[in-house]
């Protein structure tokens, strides 16, 4: 007995002086392309319209736990819906933003006008944050004219019932918001998608926290449910009144 108590401590004694390790957190698939220093994730420059629709589908899942099968189903983008933007060689950074537009547009003139028909943008832009739509809005100003507002649709010091009063009085060619604000102001009719030509995602852009729009469930869960409004998916493919899917 004496004896088994004397093993008994010394086992003890040992694990006491080897506590375990703690587990490591499984590094991201992703952790090569992330530039933390430039605020970017430059796996997006890689990935065509499979590699985007897997990327988007894997993130719908993990983050929307309390979505059913059905409604996973119904958010799904497929691979055809997303332009492929594989050949644009420039960083995906904030002052390149407005080249990638004039470069994937098929008249970058016309970034410049605006619809007749008040509160219908050609362009959305999509960004994570307030913080980050208010930045790209400054990098998109180039293109706000005379009667072409660059709308500012976030939540971040703006009322919905300003954005609601803005988009009704002000034609707009460009307008950047975040996921939810976007739905929000797209179901009670103030921000209209007749001349809708194009979505763009700041897809690449990340957080001291090598978080973007798609690694949070706060942001990629309003994402994916923005971009898979069934009036949105029926004219990704469509022959007419198209729209672009294009993730920057």
């Amino acid at each position: 007995m004496e004896a088994e108590n004397r093993t008994m401590k010394r086992k003890a004694s040992s694990d006491s002086a080897n506590p375990k390790k703690k587990r490591k957190k499984p590094a991201r698939e992703d952790e090569g392309d992330l530039d933390v220093e430039a605020g970017l994730n430059k796996s997006f420059e890689h990935m065509d319209g499979q590699l985007l629709a897997d990327h988007v589908a894997q993130k719908t899942t993990r983050f929307g736990t309390d979505l059913s099968p059905i409604e996973l189903a119904d958010l799904y983008i497929s691979a055809s819906d997303f332009k492929n933007t594989t050949s644009w060689q420039k960083p995906r950074s904030l002052e390149n933003l407005p080249d990638f537009l004039e470069e994937f547009s098929d008249d970058k003139d016309k970034l410049k006008t605006a619809p007749k028909k008040n509160g219908a943008p050609h362009t959305l832009i999509v960004a994570g944050a307030g913080l980050r739509a208010a930045d790209l809005v400054r990098a998109v100003r180039k293109f706000q004219t005379k009667g072409n507002s660059v709308a500012k649709l976030f939540a971040k010091h703006f009322k919905l019932e300003e954005q609601v009063s803005f988009l009704k009085k002000h034609r707009t060619g460009i307008a950047v918001g975040t996921p939810q604000r976007l739905i929000d102001l797209i179901e009670n009719e103030a921000l209209s998608i007749d001349n809708l030509k194009r979505i763009v995602v700041d897809a690449s852009h990340i957080d001291q926290k090598k978080r973007g729009i798609t690694d949070m469930r706060e942001t990629a869960i309003p994402l994916v449910k923005l971009l898979g409004r069934k009036e949105f998916k029926e004219r990704y493919s469509a022959s007419e009144k198209q729209i672009e899917l294009l993730f920057y």
